[in-house]
C-alpha cells in the first residue's frame, strides 16, 4: 500500500510541478505527517524531491526527473488499454496520439503483461457511443476549439428549446463531450456560465477580442454541478410516469432496445403470448406516443388516464380517416 502511495505522490508532482503537503494529503487520503514521512523516504531512496516553505512553496520534484512506468500494476495496465473514448478524441485530433502512446507502452511491457493485454482486448471492449447516434464531427468545431484554446470571444446563433433562435457574444471557456455529444461552456462578458449544445449552433464567428479567463474556474466541478442541476430540473419538470401494460411477445423486443433499465417483467408470457410489464416513462406524453405506436400489440392496465387519452386519440384517427373516405 505504501509503495502505491509513494508512486502516486510522484505522479501527482510530475503532472502538476508542485503541490502543498495538505493537497497531497487530501488526494492520497492520509495525514500531512504521513506525507512528510513519505517525502523523507523518497529522498533517502534517491528521488530528487524537495520542500519549500512560504506562500508559493510546496513539494517539488526536480524538473529533469522522469518517472519509470515499470511499476504499473496489472489492473492499472488494463485500465489504460480499456479507457479510450474514440469519438471525442478523434474530434480533438488525438485518436492517433492515444493509439501511438498505447503502442509504445505495450512495447515496453514484459511479455507476460503483453499477453494479458492481448487477452483483455479480445474479451472486453467499451464502446462509448449510443445506438443510432450521429457520429459526424460537430459543426464549427475547429473554430470553437481555437476559441477555447486561445481565450477568444465568439459570436453565436443558438437554437433554444423554449425561445427560438438567440444571438450571443460569449467567452469560450471549454468544450465537454458527454458520450459523443459535444457541449460548449461559455458566458457573456460579466454574465453567468452556461452550457450550449453544439448541434444547436447555426452560426459561429471568431472575434478578434480576447478575454481574461477566471483563474478560479474549475471545469470538472462546473460540469458535475451543471449535470446534477439539469437532472434535478428534468425530474422536477417531467416526474417519472409509471404504467402497467400487457404486451404481446411480437413487440417485446422494443423494450430492451429502447427502454433499457426502465421496465420490469411482472409476469411470464401466458399461453397466448402476452406478458405484463411495469414501465417507467419520462412523461405522460412519452407514454401516450409509445403505447399508441405499439398499436394492437399492447393493452393498458393502468393508469386509467393513459387508457383514456390513447382511446380518444385512436377514435379521433378513425373518425378522421372515415370522414376522408366519404
Amino acid at each position: 500500500m505504501r509503495a502505491d502511495r509513494l508512486l502516486s505522490m510522484m505522479l501527482f508532482l510530475s503532472a502538476r510541478n508542485h503541490m502543498t503537503a495538505q493537497e497531497l494529503a487530501t488526494r492520497l487520503e492520509v495525514s500531512e505527517r504521513t506525507i512528510y514521512r513519505d517525502i523523507n523516504a523518497l529522498s533517502v531512496a534517491g528521488v530528487p524531491i524537495y520542500t519549500q516553505p512560504g506562500t508559493h512553496g510546496g513539494v517539488f520534484l526536480d524538473e529533469n526527473y522522469r518517472i519509470s512506468l515499470t511499476g504499473l500494476s496489472p489492473a492499472q495496465i488494463h485500465a489504460l488499454f480499456m479507457s479510450r473514448a474514440a469519438g471525442p478524441l478523434s474530434d480533438l485530433g488525438l485518436a492517433n496520439a492515444i493509439e501511438e502512446t498505447l503502442l509504445k507502452l505495450f512495447a515496453a511491457l514484459p511479455s507476460r503483461q503483453r499477453n494479458d493485454v492481448e487477452q483483455l482486448r479480445q474479451r472486453f471492449y467499451v464502446d462509448p457511443t449510443n445506438w443510432f447516434q450521429n457520429n459526424e464531427r460537430p459543426p464549427f468545431f475547429e473554430d470553437l476549439q481555437q476559441a477555447v484554446w486561445e481565450d477568444r470571444l465568439i459570436y453565436i446563433i443558438y437554437q433554444t428549446v423554449e425561445h427560438g433562435e438567440i444571438e450571443r457574444i460569449l467567452e469560450a471557456y471549454a468544450l465537454v463531450a458527454k458520450g459523443n455529444v459535444w457541449y460548449l461552456i461559455g458566458k457573456e462578458p460579466g454574465g453567468t456560465m452556461r452550457t450550449y449544445r453544439l448541434d444547436r449552433l447555426s452560426q459561429v464567428q471568431l472575434q478578434e477580442t480576447y478575454f481574461e479567463r477566471d483563474g478560479d474556474f474549475d471545469l470538472i466541478a462546473y460540469w458535475e454541478d451543471a449535470r446534477r442541476s439539469f437532472e434535478q430540473h428534468m425530474l422536477a419538470s417531467f416526474p417519472p410516469y409509471p404504467a402497467t401494460l400487457r404486451v404481446h411477445i411480437d413487440v417485446l423486443w422494443v423494450f430492451p432496445a429502447h427502454m433499457e433499465g426502465r421496465y420490469e417483467h411482472m409476469s411470464e408470457p401466458d399461453s397466448t403470448g402476452w406478458v405484463t410489464l411495469r414501465v417507467t416513462y419520462n412523461s405522460p406524453g412519452e407514454a401516450h406516443m409509445h403505447v399508441l405506436g405499439l398499436g394492437t400489440a399492447v393493452e393498458i392496465i393502468e393508469p386509467q388516464e393513459l387508457y383514456t387519452s390513447v382511446l380518444e386519440t385512436a377514435q379521433a384517427i378513425v373518425a378522421r380517416e372515415t370522414a376522408s373516405d366519404q
